[in-house]
């Protein structure tokens, strides 16, 4: 496996017995960079350092996985969630507030501390 590919797995196996008590987010489809749609598609790790991936259940990035946790109000294309994210090397996980906008071609998640992951592409 490619360096990184190896922490994405270990999020993955850490994460699955979250699953169990996950709310889905209303989108058809998955949203990322290459390497997350590759991941999506192929469920095989590129090994990238650069890592995103929205599904309806959760967002996994290189280096954390965010558990959709709850589903609040939606806007048009716009939707509240509350993400349980483990980080990489952390014990335990931290509950974010979330803003999710989808259009059908593009996804973006941006949270209250300015910080934003996308734009994320649809995964053909």
């Amino acid at each position: 496996m490619m360096r990184g590919g190896w922490r994405l797995v270990s999020f993955l196996m850490v994460a699955a017995p979250l699953a169990a008590s996950a709310a889905t987010l209303p989108i058809d489809g998955s949203y990322g960079n290459k390497p997350g749609c590759h991941y999506a598609k192929t469920e095989e790790s590129s090994g990238a350092d650069v890592f995103f991936l929205l599904t309806p259940e959760s967002v996994t990035t290189a280096s954390s996985y965010c558990e959709i946790k709850s589903v609040g109000k939606k806007t048009g294309g716009m939707i509240e969630a509350i993400l349980a994210c483990q980080a990489e090397g952390e014990e335990g996980e931290t509950d974010l507030a979330a803003e999710i906008v989808v259009d059908g071609k593009t996804a973006k998640v941006s949270f209250k501390d300015g910080t934003v992951w996308g734009p994320l592409a649809r995964c053909g």
